[in-house]
């Protein structure tokens, strides 16, 4: 499912779901930068208990992010990651629990969507690599000007895979970091940290919806924790939806399309490399003083309230004279069902379904046609009733054929449109316009810095009479080139009417005319559309794919092992007779080993990341799975425009012949290398004011050899397993800094220790239901709120959860205050630069602050600071599980932690300047690194070292 398509569907559908984040800044003071003291209520009025965060999501923008200067090594990588997770911690600010899970090795099914995307980015690397290089001579030959080439080694995202040292080196940083946070940020203070790294299976956004599952299973959880989850993930939402949790919240960076992106070849704004010209930066500002600032602001972060989104669901869901009752939690889970039909990680989506084409109100619509005749729900609690599924796809597969004319003619409409716009642009060109210091600028935009002005006019008019007599006279008769100027004496024959319109892909299958499923077949399976038992194997094998899927979602992994086995997906109307299809899996099954899924995703390009026996075998024309790496590969457009929309047809990888290379190149690693090849778990981290502290402690004192039992009454009912872990963090055992340029922690008090969830029997099936005492949340949406826009004003976004927020308000005193500061020809104020004349001071407008008294002018008295808290005390110092009206008896954790002194004191965790609010490393000489005030222009580590800085 391609994730801005839904989430830009799913944002126009359902608007008041989305809320903007309310975000502290950090401030600085002196040259010292204070850090967001998260234990302070949330500046977004809603308490959140559980913050979990989709790794990957976090670490693809922070090592090569497309809107910035890339970090210069993996050192700066490392801490743009631990800013990034400050920054979403200081606005979430979990009371709870916070998880942290990169992607470990993944299902089969997934593996072959990882493969496609590693070939893809090594053949696009190489393309852009080539391409850059040919610009790069064109311009030097022709005497354009480009900046010198620097010699850097090119950051090949492919490392982010499980098995390579980046992923292992990245797992020691974030235990450290982890660290760090509880020995010294007070918002950490009552924190448990649950850390899965790359070396535990399943994908990250999948391990925290088995952690969830799995406590919900337990007696001792709560059902009104409120759950935060940090990713972009179009299927973070269905997952969301699939726990039934009814304070559910997915937070993510706001998606803004067409972002401004530098030239790889002089860094300049405006176009791309096939484009470049060469010509000379632009100076900005009157000095060049904006010369390294950034074109973009830093990213804003959205919440996405999934209570919105089953308030907005069960509106549109409910159905009148149905022949059972109404369950609007089966429902839900229906149309979670449905929106794999549009697309997801591991199936195709079906040809006449297109997400950008309202596919899934159209599924709505039919399910709601069609489930009074289907007896029930679809299914239930992940499993699938492939009877009832049938008569949905037969019903799509009634309008296929209407589907594919409908879609033929919008895009004929498009296209007609765009030519007309085109020759209207063409039509409407100035035969001259003038550049340099007479380029034409916007009202007001004259003194704007940067910004040229005529010194000689006269001169500068009489240069541009000169041009316009130089250059051939323009009748009416005359042809235009392509960009709008006058084409040479005598003109060109047009190729055709449309000539300047971009070439279109060509379409073998023409879905739009009859016989279009002979083609299609024949065109994407080399098969007849007649070979009735390989159609039938393409459609249980896709059937297979979705009750897989939904398990996955619900149940956890079914089978390791399973995979969809074509490129392309069947059509709605072959779903005939699927109620017979078995949709059982093989049970048992073990996931790849980290190295192992490496030659399974890896192209040849990547395989420095490998041993080197290994890399052999997938660049030896003798290997025997040299053909699971080829050189090259087609790409089908499939009816789509760009290369990156398109199919790469690359070959399966046959999982036993894999293992049977691998079989006589095992004995060649290194003990290392054996190391970062075995399957590893969670560790859980908490520091010395957690209840589970000296619990933890004592099993490590004791030498514990048996998994114990987690005290759910010490760690707000969490259970599990813990058993002791070899490398652990330990109180007064000094913690080493895997960074340089960060300090060593030589006054630790946090204590690690390994964890395992709850575990269930292989059959055991978790209830997709709400929990009993399980309140739903108060109702948000009102009457207003069904419509997009309201008295033909568009929607926007509230701040925070509270609608009822007060708005930031200036009162009259404060805007004269501003005039007084802001500078001149910046502001409205009435005395600008000067100063005020005596008489301002008069009467009570001015007072001087005294000794003690708060540092809030009283003309800014209307503002809302984020020391001031209104309404009852946050949920995090109440009585957990005290959320409702009447006496609720507390938890037996609840009592405990009552009598307990929860005191605390913010100056025991005074905090020395630092990069991303570390205390600084001592260097050599016994001084300190300051911390610096712009970008990550962190100062050079000494000398020796295993890293390499340019």
């Amino acid at each position: 499912m391609g994730v801005p398509a839904f989430f830009r569907w799913l944002s126009r559908k359902y608007p008041s779901i989305i809320v903007n984040c309310v975000e502290e800044k950090p401030k600085e003071c002196n040259g010292v930068k204070i850090p967001v003291d998260a234990s302070k209520p949330n500046p977004n009025d809603v308490e959140f208990d559980n913050l979990y965060l989709d790794m990957n999501g976090i670490i693809h923008p922070c090592t090569h992010p497309e809107d910035k200067p890339a970090p210069k090594n993996e050192d700066e990588m490392m801490v743009a990651i631990f800013e990034y997770i400050d920054r979403l911690f200081s606005i979430v600010r979990p009371r709870r629990l916070l998880y942290m899970a990169i992607d470990g090795v993944a299902p089969r099914a997934k593996m072959n969507q990882q493969r496609s995307r590693r070939f893809r980015a090594s053949k696009e690397g190489m393309e852009a690599a080539v391409e850059k290089q040919r610009v790069r001579e064109e311009i030097l030959a022709k005497g354009g000007f480009l900046p010198p080439e620097e010699i850097k080694e090119r950051f090949d995202s492919n490392c982010i895979t499980p098995g390579t040292e980046f992923m292992d080196n990245l797992a020691k940083c974030l235990r450290y970091y982890i660290a760090d946070r509880l020995n010294n940020d007070p918002g950490w203070k009552n924190l448990t940290v649950i850390l899965s790294d790359a070396s535990a299976p399943g994908e990250g956004e999948h391990k925290i919806m088995d952690y969830i599952r799995r406590q919900r299973a337990q007696p001792n959880h709560d059902p009104n924790t409120h759950h935060c989850l940090c990713g972009a993930d179009a299927d973070l939402i269905m997952l969301g939806l699939a726990t039934h949790e009814p304070n559910f919240t997915i937070i993510r960076e706001e998606f803004k399309p067409n972002k401004p992106k530098p030239c790889g070849l002089c860094n300049q704004f405006g176009h791309e490399v096939k484009d470049c010209e060469g010509l000379p930066r632009e100076k900005k500002g009157k000095h060049d003083e904006l010369a390294d600032s950034l074109p973009c602001a830093e990213g804003e972060f959205i919440f996405l309230r999934l209570n919105v989104l089953r308030e907005y669901l069960e509106r549109e869901l409910t159905m009148a004279s149905l022949p059972f009752t109404f369950d609007v939690e089966r429902s839900i889970d229906d149309w979670v069902f449905m929106c794999f039909f549009v697309g997801n990680d591991f199936l195709p989506h079906l040809p006449s379904l297109e997400i950008r084409e309202n596919a899934i109100d159209r599924l709505v619509n039919i399910y709601k046609n069609v489930v009074h005749k289907t007896g029930g729900y679809l299914t239930e609690s992940g499993y699938v009733n492939l009877q009832r599924v049938q008569m949905i796809m037969l019903a799509v597969g009634e309008v296929e054929d209407s589907i594919f004319k409908k879609r033929k003619d919008d895009e004929d409409s498009f296209r007609r449109r765009q030519k007309e716009k085109r020759k209207r642009m063409k039509r409407d060109q100035p035969a001259f316009t003038p550049s340099g210091i007479l380029t034409p600028h916007a009202l007001g935009s004259r003194n704007s810095p940067g910004s040229q002005v005529a010194s000689n006019p006269r001169q500068a008019a009489y240069e541009m009479r000169m041009q316009n007599n130089s250059s051939p006279s323009i009748s009416p008769n005359t042809s235009f080139t392509s960009d709008g100027s006058p084409s040479p004496i005598g003109g060109i024959k047009r190729k055709a009417e449309d000539s300047d319109s971009e070439p279109e892909p060509e379409d073998n299958v023409r879905l739009w005319e009859a016989g279009w499923k002979q083609r299609y077949y024949k065109n994407k399976f080399d098969v007849d559309a007649a070979d009735e038992k390989f159609r039938r194997k393409v459609v249980q094998s896709y059937v297979e794919g979705l009750c897989w899927v939904l398990r996955y979602y619900y149940q956890g992994c079914a089978s390791w092992k399973w995979y969809y086995p074509f490129h392309y997906a069947p059509f709605a109307s072959d779903f005939e007779g699927i109620a017979d299809m078995p949709s059982d899996f093989e049970k048992g099954t073990k996931p790849f080993k980290p190295l192992e899924q490496l030659m399974g995703v890896f192209p040849a390009a990547s395989g420095n990341f490998l041993p080197p026996s290994w890399r052999k075998l997938m660049s030896d024309p003798d290997s025997s799975i040299i053909d699971f790496y080829p050189e090259d590969f087609a790409i089908d457009l499939n009816g789509k425009k760009y290369a990156w929309q398109g199919v790469a047809l690359l070959p399966f990888v046959d999982e036993r012949r894999l293992r049977a290379a691998l079989e006589e190149v095992y004995p060649d690693l290194t003990p290392e290398e054996t190391r970062r090849n075995s399957l590893g778990g969670d560790v859980l981290f908490v520091g010395k004011h957690h209840p589970l502290h000296d619990f933890i402690l004592e099993l490590y004192q004791t030498g514990s050899t048996e998994p114990v039992d987690v005290p759910p009454e010490l760690c707000h009912g969490i259970q599990g397993k813990f058993s002791l872990d070899e490398e652990a963090i330990l109180p007064d055992q000094i913690v080493c800094s895997p960074v340089p340029m960060l300090r060593d922690l030589t006054q630790n008090t946090v204590v690690s220790i390994n964890f395992k969830d709850p575990q269930f029997a292989e059959d055991y099936i978790f209830k997709a239901v709400m929990l009993p005492g399980a309140r739903k949340p108060a109702a948000v949406l009102k009457p207003s709120d069904w419509e997009k826009s309201s008295n033909g004003r568009q929607w926007k976004p509230q701040l925070g959860f509270n609608r009822d927020r007060r708005p930031v308000h200036l009162d009259q005193a404060a805007f004269r205050t501003l005039g007084h500061v802001m500078p001149r020809g910046s502001g409205t104020g009435i005395y600008s630069n000067a100063a005020p004349p005596p008489a301002t001071y008069q009467g009570n407008l001015y007072r001087p602050l005294l000794r003690g008294q708060a540092q809030i002018p009283k003309l800014m008295s209307n503002m809302r600071p984020q020391d001031s808290w209104r309404g009852p005390p946050p949920l995090f110092q109440q009585q957990r599980f005290d959320r409702g009206v009447g006496a609720e008896p507390l938890l037996p954790w609840n009592r405990m932690l009552q009598t307990q002194n929860a005191a605390f004191q913010p100056n025991q965790y005074q905090m020395l300047a630092g990069p991303g609010g570390y205390p600084p490393r001592r260097d050599d000489r016994g001084g300190r690194q300051g911390y610096p005030r712009e970008g990550r222009k962190y100062p050079l580590p000494p000398p020796s070292g295993r890293y390499n800085w340019n």
